[in-house]
């Protein structure tokens, strides 16, 4: 199967989820909207959002395109490759559980953007800065600490006493763990020092992943965009209290 993920050229956002999972399985995949050429670009990405005549069309990016399906929203995109790469156990049960994890994972990242956007989406981080400072006091000391001590727990009652999410083997919500350290550590450096000592599972799943070969090579490779302040994690060095 080739893929065809279309998401915002330029950041990593909730796009780059997806390109984990497509990296780790070595997946025959092309980012469309970072591409040139005809039918490529963000003209291609637009066409599928604004074109009425698509049946069950996207929101909003990122979605992917497999053969003649279209799939939005990135957790609902996992929970369809993890089966396809081989990214998600085979049990339904464990199926779901692995989907509810990531829509959890889902509300941290949107709790995470909404820290320098806390009035809209449409106003520039200058336009709500006291409101972002004030968001982000209580999320630094409160939200952060509340998600990350869930997701350790998870880890600490596996009951396969792995270091992985799900079981013994690794699963896209691994690797969206690895993600959500990494964006953490970028936007909230100060406090993720503080933090860390107290969910070492955590670490470990993301020096595991990291590790990884096929992951390691699309860290350094020019497919992994740096983290930068146009995205979702946000370094303001006056939010990282």
């Amino acid at each position: 199967m080739h893929y065809e993920l279309y998401y915002w050229p330029g950041i990593q956002g909730r796009g780059e989820f997806v390109r984990l999972a497509l990296e780790e399985a070595s997946a025959d995949y092309a980012d469309v909207a970072r591409l040139s050429g005809r039918d490529k670009g963000l003209t291609a990405m637009m066409y599928f959002l604004e074109n009425s005549k698509i049946n069950c069309p996207p929101f909003a990016p990122p979605f992917l395109k497999a053969g003649k399906i279209i799939i939005a929203q990135t957790s609902n995109i996992l929970q369809y490759l993890g089966p396809q790469l081989g990214l998600v156990p085979k049990a339904g049960a464990t199926r779901l559980w692995a989907h509810q994890l990531q829509l959890t994972i889902a509300d941290f990242v949107g709790e995470i953007h909404d820290v320098h956007h806390p009035v809209s989406g449409s106003l520039y981080y200058h336009q709500q800065k006291s409101e972002a400072k004030r968001r982000a006091g209580f999320f630094t000391q409160e939200r952060i600490a509340k998600f990350l001590y869930y997701f350790e727990r998870v880890l600490k009652g596996n009951p396969e006493g792995s270091n992985y999410m799900l079981g013994r083997r690794l699963s896209y919500v691994d690797l969206s763990i690895f993600q959500l350290i990494a964006g953490l550590r970028y936007a909230f450096p100060k406090r993720m020092k503080q933090l860390e000592p107290e969910y070492p599972r955590l670490v470990t799943v993301h020096d595991r992943i990291a590790s990884r070969p096929n992951i390691a090579i699309y860290l350094t490779s020019d497919r992994r965009m740096p983290f930068n302040n146009n995205d979702v994690f946000r370094y303001y060095p006056e939010l990282d209290t």
